[in-house]
C-alpha cells in the first residue's frame, strides 16, 4: 500500500489503476465529444435566454390599407388556399383594423401560425420573428435535444457521463508532486503539441468545479423526480410541520446555478454583481468544455491515431 501510494504521488503514470482510469476518461471524452460541444455552446448562449427573448419578442405587424377589411370567412378561404390540406383552427384579429390577423392552421397534428393582411388576404409570414424562433430552437436543442421527453432523458444520461468524465479527469490530471505546478499554467513558448496539452490541463483544472456543477444540475433538470425521491428519503416530509427542508433549498439552487442566474436570489450584496457578472462568467466558461474536447481530440490523434496510421503504412 505504501509503495503504491508513493508511486501515485511521485509518478502516477506508472500506476495501473491510473492507466485504467485514463482509458475511461479517453473513451468517454471521445464518445461524448460532439454532444458536449453542442450542449455547452448552446448553454453559453442560453445564459442570456431572457435577454434574447426580450429583444426578439413579437411586435404587432402594421399593414397599409383602406376601406373595409375582409371578414373571418374570407380570411379562412385565403388561408386554406395558401396552405392546402390544412384546417383553420382560429382567426385572431389584431387590436386595430391595420394590424395583421393571426390565423392558426392544423393538419395531422401539425400546427402553424401565420399572419394575413386583413385587407387583401396576403400571407405576411410567421408571427414570431426569426430571432425568436432561433432562440426557441436553441433552447429546445439544449434542453431536449429536439426530442421531447426522450431527448430530455438522454440529456440526463449525458450529464451523468459528464460527471464520470470530470471525475476521471481529476484523477488523470495529477502529474506527480514534482510537476503539478506546471499543469496549472499555459506556457505560450512551448511547441504546439506541448501548448495543446498545457491548455487542456490548465483549463480542465481551473474549470473543474463548473464541470461538476453542470453535470449535477443537468442531471437534476433532466431527472427531477429522482432528486425529489432522494430528498424525501433523507428528509421525509412532515405534514404536521411543513417547513422548507435542506434538500428543497438545494434543489432550488440547482435550477438557478445551472445558468448562473443568481440575481434576486437573496444573496447579500450580490444583486448588481449577480445580474451581469455571473452570467458573463458562466457564458465564458461554458466555452471551455468544447475547448477541452478539441484539445483532447488533438492529443488522441497525435498519440494514437497517427501512430496507428504510421504503423499500418509501414506494414
Amino acid at each position: 500500500m505504501g509503495n503504491s501510494w508513493s508511486r501515485w504521488v511521485q509518478a502516477p503514470q506508472s500506476v495501473g489503476l491510473r492507466k485504467a482510469i485514463f482509458q475511461v476518461h479517453l473513451w468517454t471524452g471521445i464518445g461524448l465529444g460532439i454532444y458536449i460541444f453542442v450542449i455547452c455552446a448552446t448553454g453559453s448562449v442560453l445564459v442570456y435566454r431572457n435577454e434574447l427573448f426580450a429583444v426578439f419578442s413579437p411586435q404587432p405587424v402594421i399593414v397599409g390599407g383602406t376601406g373595409a377589411s375582409l371578414g373571418d370567412d374570407a380570411l379562412e378561404r385565403a388561408a386554406r388556399q395558401a396552405y392546402p390540406g390544412y384546417d383553420v383552427q382560429n382567426v385572431r384579429p389584431g387590436e386595430t383594423p391595420n394590424h395583421a390577423v393571426e390565423v392558426t392552421l392544423t393538419r395531422d397534428g401539425d400546427r402553424i401560425r401565420r399572419l394575413f393582411d386583413p385587407f387583401t388576404g396576403e400571407d405576411r409570414g410567421d408571427p414570431l420573428p426569426l430571432g425568436y424562433r432561433m432562440s426557441a430552437w436553441v433552447l429546445d436543442l439544449h434542453d431536449n435535444l429536439l426530442g421531447g421527453q426522450t431527448g430530455r432523458r438522454v440529456n440526463g444520461v449525458g450529464a451523468l457521463f459528464l460527471l464520470v468524465l470530470s471525475m476521471t479527469g481529476a484523477v488523470v490530471w495529477w502529474p506527480g508532486v514534482l510537476r503539478w505546478r506546471r499543469s496549472l499554467t499555459i506556457d505560450r513558448r512551448a511547441d504546439w503539441k506541448q501548448l495543446n496539452w498545457r491548455v487542456h490541463s490548465a483549463f480542465g483544472f481551473w474549470c473543474w468545479p463548473f464541470l461538476i456543477l453542470w453535470a449535477v444540475t443537468g442531471a437534476y433538470l433532466s431527472f427531477p423526480a429522482a432528486f425529489i425521491a432522494i430528498v424525501d428519503y433523507l428528509e421525509p416530509f412532515d405534514v404536521s410541520n411543513p417547513v422548507e427542508r435542506v434538500g428543497d433549498r438545494v434543489m432550488y439552487w440547482l435550477a438557478y446555478l445551472h445558468f448562473g442566474r443568481l440575481g434576486g436570489r437573496g444573496i447579500p450584496g450580490c444583486e448588481a454583481l449577480c445580474n451581469s457578472t455571473t452570467k458573463a462568467i458562466w457564458a465564458l466558461i461554458g466555452l471551455v468544455p468544447p475547448a477541452l474536447f478539441v484539445t483532447g481530440a488533438i492529443m488522441w490523434w497525435n498519440r494514437v491515431v497517427r501512430r496507428w496510421l504510421k504503423s499500418g503504412s509501414a506494414a
